[in-house]
C-alpha cells in the first residue's frame, strides 16, 4: 500500500480540473460556512457547485482537519484496535491461512486486514459487534460452497462467524484453495 494512499489532497488536483478553481479556493469556501455541520458542507458543494459525493467528501474532510481516510497503517494497528475476543480469533485466522499460503501478502486495504496474492485480494476480514465477517472476494465461490457453510450466515459476496469462533482450519485451507485455484 503506498504511502499516499487514502490521502484525501489526491482529489485535488481532479477537483482543479474539473471545477477550474484551485482547492484553496473551495476550503475557502467551506471556512465561511462557518460551523455548518458536515451534511451541509457536503450539500453545499454537490448542490451549489456541482461536486461529486467523492470530491466534496474529500474537501469538506480536509477542511475538518481529517486529512487521509486511511485508519490503521498495518494489520498490527488494525487488530490493535478490536475488542480482545475479537482480535484473537481474526489473528488465528489470518495465522492458519498464512501457515498454509505464506507467500499471500497481508496488507490493510479500505481499513480492513485482506490477503493478496499479487495484486489480486483473496481474503478479507471486518470485524462488527458481535462477529466477525470474512470476505471471499468471490460469490461464485461462496455459492458453490453452500454445504461446507449451512453452519454461517452467508451474503452474496461473505459470510459471518462468532468473534469467539472455534476456527474450522480444514473449511479456510478448502475455500482458500478453491479462490486461489479460481
Amino acid at each position: 500500500m503506498s504511502a499516499t494512499e487514502g490521502e484525501r489532497s489526491k482529489h485535488f488536483s481532479a477537483i482543479e480540473k474539473k471545477h477550474g478553481k484551485p482547492a484553496s479556493h473551495w476550503l475557502g469556501l467551506l471556512k465561511k460556512l462557518g460551523d455548518a455541520k458536515y451534511p451541509d458542507q457536503i450539500a453545499f458543494l454537490r448542490e451549489k457547485h456541482s461536486f461529486s459525493q467523492a470530491h466534496a467528501n474529500a474537501l469538506v474532510m480536509h477542511h475538518r482537519g481529517s486529512t487521509t481516510s486511511r485508519r490503521f497503517a498495518t494489520p498490527k494497528d488494525y487488530f490493535a484496535s478490536l475488542a480482545p475476543t475479537h482480535a484473537k480469533t481474526a489473528k488465528k485466522i489470518f495465522g492458519v491461512i498464512q501457515k498454509k499460503y505464506p507467500t499471500l501478502e497481508l496488507v490493510v486495504a479500505w481499513n480492513q486486514p485482506m490477503l493478496k496474492s499479487g495484486d489480486t485480494y483473496v481474503f478479507g476480514l471486518s470485524a462488527s459487534k458481535n462477529h466477525l465477517t470474512i470476505n471471499m472476494f468471490s460469490p461464485t465461490l461462496l455459492k458453490s460452497s453452500s454445504d461446507q457453510l449451512a453452519d454461517y450466515k452467508v451474503n452474496k459476496h461473505t459470510f459471518i462467524v462468532p468473534a469467539d469462533w472455534d476456527i474450522d482450519a480444514a473449511l479456510l485451507i478448502r475455500l482458500m484453495k478453491a479462490r486461489l485455484a479460481e
